[in-house]
């Protein structure tokens, strides 16, 4: 079977509340998804999640290969690109082309990837992550019942602009779980919002308001290891990155400074950049987690992982168009049995129920405000 080319479509995801972070809100909870479905000779096709705009720029490393291949024809598509480089948008095209792929693999046994991944179980453990920052406290409080509803005992929120905001959700957040649980494990995630002594001093803060933070999550830039070091150095809490890096390399400065005690990887980068991520990591004694996206896919990658603590689940429902074999219940995410990914694509579904929303639209979460880490002052209010 070999790969003769490929449809890119974009559907959408209503996730029927705000979503965003210290960065930014997209208040109506419409965003886009893309879809990559490359096609074979053999009449399969393979899906692959996230933006791809420089598809056609990798696409030739794979055209006419064998799908079976897929850890070398990523190599390939890196060894493509070597003289541009591969991250942005060019790391999203290889990413979802070696999603596909993985796809096509699986398919090509007849069996979930999960198996063809050498998991022996199909059952990954999850954590509840809302994407809350844009949430009223009483929303907020009646999203996270709904997660403890389906079993989960840990949570994640989004918080870094205003400290006694923070404290105040964390402690709501850790009596929601409680139900589950005596000792909810709690994160927070304030993506990049804070310089290393703003982190030192609220981590501090958070400690003494008697709160046993799990970890914290991107306190400073994402390259910045430096100061990754200093802060968990500081800090009680593990100090969690690197969703946003792309490519093996990018983590190698933090592996160096002992900046990082939970390896996190981003869901859009691929099943071989996460599983050779978590293979770094299990070298050096180190959890993972899959940082989520929509449909999960790298839950089935992070089954087969040693070391996997636990995966980032954002929403119960799936975006427009696409049928997903997952379940979200006790307290994480049950794989199914339907070949590859467990993803159909109904593109005539897309056509019809797609809404227009975007990850990029002014004052969203893919926007860094000018007075990221150099605020002064709490910013109150959502």
């Amino acid at each position: 079977m070999k790969i003769t080319g490929y449809r890119s479509l974009v559907t959408s995801h209503d996730w029927r509340r705000p979503v965003g972070d210290a960065n930014g809100v997209i208040t109506s909870g419409i965003t886009e998804v893309p879809v990559l479905i490359l096609e074979t000779d053999g009449g399969l096709e393979g899906i692959g999640l996230g933006q791809h705009a420089e598809i056609a720029r990798v696409f030739p490393a794979v055209e006419g290969q064998d799908p079976r291949a897929a850890p070398a024809l990523y190599d390939s598509m890196l060894s493509h690109v070597f003289k541009s480089g591969h991250t942005g948008l060019t790391y999203g095209a290889i990413a979802a082309i070696d999603m596909a792929l993985w796809d096509l693999k699986a398919k090509m046994a007849d069996e979930p990837l999960w198996r063809t991944l050498g998991a022996a179980d199909r059952f990954v453990r999850g954590y509840a992550s809302g994407l809350c920052y844009g949430l009223e406290d009483e929303e907020f409080a009646a999203h996270y019942a709904l997660w403890a509803e389906r079993g989960f005992d840990s949570a994640k929120i989004k918080g870094g602009k205003d400290l006694a905001r923070d404290i105040r959700r964390l402690k709501l957040v850790r009596e929601i779980m409680g139900a589950n649980t005596p000792a909810p494990a709690l994160m927070l995630d304030v993506n990049e919002s804070w310089n290393r002594k703003q982190a030192i001093r609220h981590l501090a803060a958070i400690e003494a308001a008697g709160i046993d933070l799990t970890w914290i999550e991107e306190p400073v830039r994402r390259w910045d290891a430096a100061g990754h070091a200093a802060i968990t150095r500081a800090a009680r809490c593990a100090v969690a990155t690197g969703e946003n890096l792309t490519g093996l390399e990018q983590f190698a400065p933090l592996f160096d400074a002992g900046a990082v005690d939970v390896v996190q990887a981003g869901s859009v980068w691929g099943i071989t950049h996460f599983t050779r991520v978590g293979i770094a990591a299990h070298v050096r004694d180190l959890p993972v987690s899959p940082v989520g996206y929509d449909g999960n896919p790298v839950a089935h990658a992070a089954a087969a992982l040693p070391n996997m603590i636990g995966i980032e689940v954002q929403d119960f429902n799936w975006p427009a168009g696409l049928d997903i074999d997952q379940q979200i219940a006790d307290g994480g995410i049950i794989l199914g049995d339907r070949p590859g990914l467990g993803i159909v694509v109904d593109e005539v579904a897309i056509a019809q129920h797609r809404v227009e929303g975007s990850w990029n639209a002014a004052g969203g979460p893919h926007k860094r405000p000018r007075d990221a880490g150099l605020r002064l002052v709490p910013e109150v209010g959502a």
